[in-house]
């Protein structure tokens, strides 16, 4: 196992991950010109520069088919193995989609990736909010529920597969997989298992977080979203024993400028020139998300235009201005209870090395401080700027 980078030795701290753009168009649904390729080349020089620079962590998309400015798309799996084979330290989130993919191939899948990289593999598990990809690639379409109840189902299926006794294998009934005595071998390298990711704001996605996930993803929010959410979650953890077993991750979208004043330019500029056909399009089939929920409280449920403009929500985080500022905020939202900042760029060739100079160094000497902490203090020096408007 290659030794951890210089600035990440305090088991405290928090982790930095970065969204992998292995889906053209970047990460904003805009028309304004982007320094950042979708290919493996590119992708593995911004896989290697992460981890010179602090990055412990990168996230795959999923897609299975084109849609909102993502014309081409490279497999989560494969690419994330691509990835972790020219890499040394760098830990991979492969997404996964329940329906296209089965428990058993997943667990498959993953368990043979961890022993190929020493245990550098980790899942995220996608519900799914697009239903005419679900159509064009012939899977069933459920509705909002059903698809976390599946989900809830398939982790709890990758967490047996990987977990079961050699002698007895796992077994498992339930309304969507079944198992009897099936024995995997070669189990994965991480114990007890590869880490399992999943997001979403409802209150089906919440019940996920609390009872089968390791980590729970965030989109953006407010100061108050972002506590009501964590709150909640830890809450229906400490019902099922789980409250020390469940971490907290949020996407953030970064722009670092010399002046707040150009980093908010730089942001008016990618809304300005936004895809307007391609948000609304996007608009009306996440309905399928947030305002499908009973709680009317899901993924983009209360976006606005402009927040679609970036995927999930990561203008929300406000994670704009200069690299003393966006420290600042980034300590905010550790003390919040945020364990894993989830990163995003509109220039990956130059953006991901500029946050891990200059930003990530900031954030461990404000650490090193004590800072990250106390949540009425970071709210008082920080807060302000995440109020609900």
């Amino acid at each position: 196992m290659a030794q951890p980078h210089e600035l990440n030795t305090d088991p405290d701290r928090l982790l930095f991950a970065y969204w992998v753009p292995n889906v053209s168009g970047g990460l904003v649904v805009s028309k304004i010109p982007q320094n950042t390729s979708s290919s493996l080349q590119s992708n593995l020089q911004y896989a290697r520069t992460a981890e010179q620079h602090g990055f412990e962590y990168a996230l795959t998309q999923i897609r299975f088919t084109a849609l909102y400015g993502a014309a081409e798309q490279h497999e989560s799996v494969s690419f994330s193995q691509a990835l972790l084979h020219g890499t040394e330290k760098l830990k991979v989130i492969a997404a996964i989609l329940p329906g296209p993919w089965t428990p058993a191939v997943v667990a498959k899948q993953i368990a043979s990736i961890d022993n190929y990289t020493d245990g550098r593999i980790a899942v995220n598990i996608v519900s799914g909010w697009f239903k005419g990809e679900f159509h064009a690639i012939g899977e069933w379409w459920l509705d909002h529920a059903e698809r976390y109840r599946r989900s809830n189902e398939f982790m709890r299926c990758l967490r047996g597969i990987w977990t079961a006794p050699e002698e007895e294998g796992f077994t498992f009934s339930g309304d969507f997989y079944r198992f009897k005595n099936y024995k995997l071998a070669p189990k994965p390298v991480q114990k007890p298992h590869p880490p399992i990711f999943q997001g979403g704001n409802s209150e089906d996605a919440r019940v996920n977080g609390a009872e089968v996930a390791d980590w729970y993803f965030m989109n953006g929010n407010d100061l108050e979203g972002f506590r009501a959410q964590i709150e909640d979650v830890k809450a229906r953890a400490a019902k099922v024993g789980r409250e020390q077993h469940v971490k907290f991750a949020v996407n953030g979208f970064v722009i670092v400028r010399e002046t707040e004043e150009e980093a908010i330019r730089v942001l008016q500029e990618i809304q300005g020139k936004a895809d307007k056909g391609a948000i609304e399009a996007f608009a009306q089939e996440v309905k399928n998300a947030g305002q499908s929920t009973k709680d009317k409280q899901g993924m983009w449920a209360t976006s606005t235009f402009n927040d679609l403009v970036q995927y999930n929500d990561g203008f929300k985080t406000k994670l704009v201005g200069t690299k003393e500022q966006v420290a600042e905020r980034i300590v905010l939202l550790k003390a919040l209870g945020v364990n894993l900042l989830l990163t995003a760029f509109l220039h990956y060739d130059q953006e991901v090395e500029q946050f891990g100079k200059e930003v990530l160094p900031l954030v461990r000497k404000l650490e090193a401080e004590g800072r990250g902490k106390d949540i009425a203090y970071e709210i008082e020096r920080t807060g302000d700027v995440y109020k609900r408007r």
